[in-house]
Formats: structure tokens, sequence, C-alpha cells
């Protein structure tokens, strides 16, 4: 081949590569153009359907619809209830607009209210109030119990069987159904393979007024679930600041509850459970033994320190795998908030004073001193 007919080969490549260049470079502006296209699409449609929520209903209604607020509802559960009275389009929307607005004192009560009113209206009546009635029963759940503890005051305060209670907050169907409901509060931790019950610790303890008769299951566990979502609310930000999930934090706040007594420091006991933590040393907490046990005992033995069970913190380290009883917001707020302090042990005395150590030494002369 001359030289000629070289050069005029190169020139026919040279061209064919530019060309196919250009074809790529317009496939990629394509896909480009589609990707951005769709992400337009996206973001406008998301934006038109919140900026729907935020409107009225149906800005001509005429017609008053009436409300029934019950005493201790949260502005979860508030929100629910205007969407299925038809007031507001969408419960999640209504909820962090009265978040962002800084509103969560609403008031119980029974309201007339419209589907012309605006977000803003709404707001300011639920603020206003109106006139309280009597429920028809209350229910004190106690800080510090178990799902089974609770099961045995739904029984004693309703027509429930303690046994129907707990089929229901077992019911894996029912469960999947409430993570749906409260994404922000159940999230995946509640699956780990060695926890006892889904939902323990998650059934905030208070004293909850009823105004039917006879509640439903759902109704009564939705209740107390509801109040530990926006208990829990509360504290997002700390929690982001500490790294902590939901499901830590109510698990180290139940060891809290159930170490607590009527003259007990938690931030103090917080601190020595995060001191320990901090060196990879066993939390040895006696209430995860009886939760390992099943069984409450007015002492715990040597020979129950070693139960082979992972909710045991003498042989495990760290902390269990779930909560074992339900926290109250006193303890929520000192799992969060430590003493900061060199405490590695403590004991409570006969009283229910407690008695803190920095060393094993001290540890075993507060025992002879205070126990024995």
């Amino acid at each position: 081949m001359d030289n000629e007919s070289k050069k005029q080969q190169m020139f026919n490549n040279m061209k064919r590569k530019k060309k196919e260049v250009k074809i790529v470079r317009r496939i990629v502006s394509v896909i480009a153009l589609i990707a951005l296209i769709a992400i337009g699409i996206g973001g406008y449609s998301g934006y038109k359907y919140v900026n729907t929520a935020l409107q009225p209903v149906d800005p001509n209604a005429k017609g008053e619809i009436a409300i029934e607020i019950p005493m201790g509802s949260g502005v979860t559960s508030i929100s629910k209830i205007l969407e299925k009275n038809g007031v507001v389009k969408n419960a999640q929307i209504f909820k962090y607009y009265a978040k962002f607005k800084n509103e969560s004192q609403f008031q119980a009560g029974n309201y007339q209210l419209t589907k012309a009113m605006t977000l803003d209206e709404i707001i300011e009546s639920l603020k206003t109030g109106k006139v309280y009635h009597e429920p028809v029963f209350t229910m004190t759940v106690p800080e510090g119990l178990t799902l089974e503890q609770i099961a045995a005051v739904v029984a004693k305060n309703t027509d429930f069987t303690a046994e129907q209670f707990m089929d229901k907050v077992t019911d894996a169907t029912y469960i999947e159904s409430l993570i749906g409901e409260y994404p922000n509060l159940l999230t995946e931790d509640i699956y780990n393979e060695n926890i006892r019950h889904t939902l323990e610790g998650y059934l905030y303890p208070a004293t909850y007024p009823f105004y039917e008769e006879k509640p439903s299951l759902a109704t009564i566990i939705e209740t107390m679930l509801g109040t530990m979502d926006d208990i829990v609310a509360e504290y997002r930000v700390v929690m982001g600041e500490k790294e902590m999930t939901v499901h830590e934090l109510l698990t180290f706040a139940s060891l809290l509850e159930e170490e607590a007594t009527a003259q007990t420091d938690r931030e103090t006991i917080a601190s020595v459970f995060y001191n320990r933590l901090s060196i990879d040393m066993p939390l040895q907490t006696d209430p995860t033994v009886l939760y390992s046990l099943g069984s409450h005992k007015d002492r715990v033995l040597y020979e129950d320190l070693e139960v082979d069970n992972p909710y045991n913190t003498y042989k495990n380290k760290g902390l269990p795998p779930g909560p074992i009883a339900g926290a109250g917001k006193v303890s929520i707020e000192a799992a969060l908030n430590p003493s900061q302090t060199d405490y590695f042990y403590f004991l409570a005395d006969k009283e229910g004073i407690n008695h803190f150590a920095k060393t094993y030494d001290e540890h075993l002369a507060n025992i002879e001193q205070y126990l024995r």
C-alpha cells in the first residue's frame, strides 16, 4: 500500500471515530436529559402533593364535622383523627406542619371543624380548646412493667384477657401494620432474632383516659404506642448527636427504669453503664438476669447469674437485645444525659439509697458496709 492510500485510510478512520464520538455524545445527552426530566417530574409531583395537602380539603365546604380529641392525645394521634374525619388531607403532613410551626399544646375536647379550614385555622382551634368531658374509664400503666405485666393491667380494666392482649401484641401481621403507621419508632431493630417480644418497651407507661366503654385492643395498644412515638420525637436531635437509635435508647432507658428505686439517681447509674460500655465491660445488671429467667425474685442468686440467655448482661457484653420493660420520660432523659463520673459500680442499700464506687475494692467495701 502506497503512502497516499495509507493517508486516505487514516483519514477515513479519523472521520469514522469522530462520527462515533458524536453519536455517543448524543446518546449521553439524551440519557442525561431523560434523567433530568424524570427528576424534575418526581420533584414537581412531590411538591404538588405536599402543596395540595397544605390546602383546605374543600374550600367551599359549609357543613361542620364533630370531632373528639381525647385527653392525653399527642400530635400523631390528633393528626390521624383529623385525617380519618376528612378535615385534613394527610395526617403526616399536618403533623410535620404543626411541629414546624412549633405547635403541640393542643386541648382535648369536642370540636366543630369544617373541610374549608386551613391548617393554621385548625391549629388555632385545637389550641383554644372546648369543654372537657369525663372519660368512661382510665387505665394506669406504671413505669417498669413488661408486656406480660401490662397484659394483666389491661385484663383488670377491660373485658379482654391477658392472653388476648399478648396474642395481639405478638401477632406478626399486626406488628407489620404498626411499622407502617409508626416508621420513626418501630424499625427493623425490633426483628432481632434474640428479642423475646417485638413490642417490649415500646408501649409508653402513663394514665390513659378512654372515652368509649369498650375500646378495642388495637385502640388501647396504639394509644400507648402513639404516646411513645410523640415522646421519642422530642429527643430526635439529641439522639442524632449521640448516634443512638430509638431501639438503643429504649433498651438503655429500660435498664435504668428497672434499677430505679424511690431515691435513685438515674443519671449517675447511666454514667456507670456508659463507663462500662466504653471499656467493653459487661453491664452486670440484675434486672436483665430476672428478665432472662422470666420471673420475679426478691434476691438474685449466684447460680442465676449463669443463666444462658441473650438478655443476661453478666454473660453477654453490651446492651441486651431489646428493652426489658417500659421506661418513663425520666429514664429516657437520663439515658441521653448521663452524669459525668468515674464510677464503674453501684449498689442500693436496704433503704433504697445508692452507693457508687470507682474500683472493685471500693465496691466490696460498700457491700460489707451497706448490705452485710
